[in-house]
Parts: structure tokens; sequence; C-alpha cells
């Protein structure tokens, strides 16, 4: 089904300005009486696929700006990227209900050079999903300066098989997303996830403020294991939740760095096949299968970082 906006082999474009761009997915559509969004909640619960328009669909295209504009209700995903090289994301806002099913805020596939910068993104899925599939790896995305509210958090797959690599996510706030910072993939779909950086992040009212697992689908069947390494935290800030480092296999580990990480004593650690590097000592623990790690001396400032989300009415009406 088609976008309401499309780029398609574009050198250049995108959309700016303060407007909102509205996808209608909580409306009835014309000659019917369920909307969008209970189409695809329909579609779930009887086990069927769902099959909604996304609001803006970018492939095969360079040199894309979207600056200003807010993007709301769309019935599918908001904004995908698909083989794109150089866009900038700056200023943008993403508005929707959060039991809107599979409506992820942005999402770059296989795709480079992304920038997604001093945008605020409430939604039903993955606020920012990052994923690379058949269409090749995906490298050198940068967030700076971001505020996510509900939705499933700052993702990392779950489709990983083309590889991603070189991601810079700075000064993220995570405000009551299910999932804080998130690397998901399995067996189906798995590649190499390498190079991640993140730095200054704050969250608060999250079930899984960190979720780094390689097996996301436990049914899933293929040859394709994740691996994720060199992934380093460096001020990163939580409650309390789960907290799940989960590497493939001993022969698979996750290999992490965990600097200035601080969350509350209820915090519930679960690590399994993790190799795991503690301060800028480089300590290294050999923790059991769950165990409860002692919070950073050093927590980030996060007070002055939670901000309301700048809207003027209501998404879905």
């Amino acid at each position: 089904m088609s976008a309401l906006y499309s780029f398609k082999s574009t050198d250049g474009g995108g959309i700016t300005g303060e407007g909102v761009i509205d996808g209608q997915g909580g409306k009835p559509i014309i000659g019917h009486d369920e909307s969008w969004w209970q189409l695809a909640r329909r579609a779930q619960a009887e086990g069927g696929a769902q099959n909604v328009p996304r609001l803006i669909e970018i492939d095969d295209a360079s040199h894309i700006i979207f600056h200003g504009i807010t993007l709301r209700n769309s019935p599918g995903f908001h904004v995908t990227l698909k083989n794109v090289r150089d866009a900038t994301f700056w200023g943008v806002r993403v508005d929707t209900p959060a039991n809107a099913r599979n409506t992820d805020g942005i999402d770059p596939i296989s795709s480079q050079n992304i920038l997604i910068a001093h945008s605020f993104i409430r939604t039903g899925d993955d606020n920012v999903a990052i994923k690379a599939g058949a269409a090749g790896a995906t490298r050198h995305v940068v967030l700076v300066d971001n505020h996510f509210y509900w939705g499933h958090g700052m993702s990392i797959g779950s489709e990983t098989a083309g590889g991603v690599s070189d991601i810079q996510v700075r000064d993220l706030t995570l405000d009551g997303t299910t999932s804080g910072l998130r690397i998901k993939s399995d067996i189906s779909r798995g590649g190499v996830v390498s190079d991640v950086h993140y730095e200054n992040i704050c969250m608060r009212g999250n079930r899984r403020p960190l979720d780094f697992d390689t097996r996301y689908d436990a049914h899933a069947i293929g040859n394709n294991i994740p691996v994720y390494r060199d992934i380093f935290l460096n001020h990163v800030s939580g409650e309390t939740g789960q907290l799940v480092l989960r590497g493939y296999d001993a022969v698979h580990p996750l290999q992490f760095a965990l600097n200035g990480v601080s969350f509350n004593n209820t915090a519930r650690w679960l690590i399994e096949s993790a190799k795991i590097v503690i301060g800028p000592d480089g300590v290294t623990p050999a923790p059991p299968r769950e165990v409860a790690l002692p919070p950073s001396l050093v927590s980030t400032d996060c007070a002055k970082n939670w901000l309301p989300f700048p809207v003027t009415d209501t998404p879905g009406v």
C-alpha cells in the first residue's frame, strides 16, 4: 500500500516548515466503520497480517532535509528511509497515541549518514529504529539532543542482517518509554551490530531501561546469529526495572563497556553470555545469570532534561 508521501530516487528534497501532516490513523476509513489502527489491532488479534499505509517513505534517495514539521497519527510507520544517503531530521515532532500499533517514528534502514537532532517523538512503537536488512548496511547515524516519551524506545533492529555500525546517541531523554536503549534481533534476521556509543542518557519510567537481547523472537529459526560488540555506555542514568544484557552463546557474547552507568538498587540485571567492562579502570566482573551490580558513583544530572512534549492539542483527535 502506497505511503501518503514518497521520495523515490531523488537527490535533494524534504519537508520544512512549522505545519502538521496528519495521517488520521484513528479516524474511520471512508466507507468503513473501522480506523486503520483498529484494522491493525484486529489483524493482530485474529493472527492476520496488517496492511496499512505509512506516512512517508524515502527510498534510494540522497540529501534529504526535514525541519520543523510535525508528523501525526500515521496509520503505520511515520518515516522510513531505505537506501538513503545523507538525511537530516532537525526539530521534528512525531505525535501519535501509545496504543497505535506499529507506528514507529523514524526508521533508517540500510542507510548512511543520517542525523536526527533536537526532535520530540512519542508514538505507538519504536521512537527510532535503526535497521539493516538485505538491502545492505546502516552506518554513520547520529542522534543528538532528542526527547522520547511514550513508545518502545531507542532501538536498533530487529533486522540487523546487513550490519549496523558507527552509531552515536548523545543527550537523549527517554521519559516513559517501555524500553530505553534497545538492541533487538534473533537468528532469523541477525547480523553484526558494532561501534555503538551512548552518552549522556537520562531515563525514567521504563520497564526495561537497558534491553540488549539476541533472542528477540524466542521461536525464530535461521542461521543469522546476532553479534553485538564494541557497545559503549557512558553516563547513562535510570531508575529501576529489568536490565537485560543477553548474548547468544559463549562463542557469540555481548561485548559492552559501562562507565558512569547508574540505576537504583531495585533494578534487576539479567546478564547472559556477556563480556562487560565497568568503569574507566576497566574492571571486568564475572556475574552469574542474574545479579545486582552496584550503581555507579557518578550519575548523570537529569533534572534539567525533563521537558514536556511541545504540543498544543491531543494526538488522535
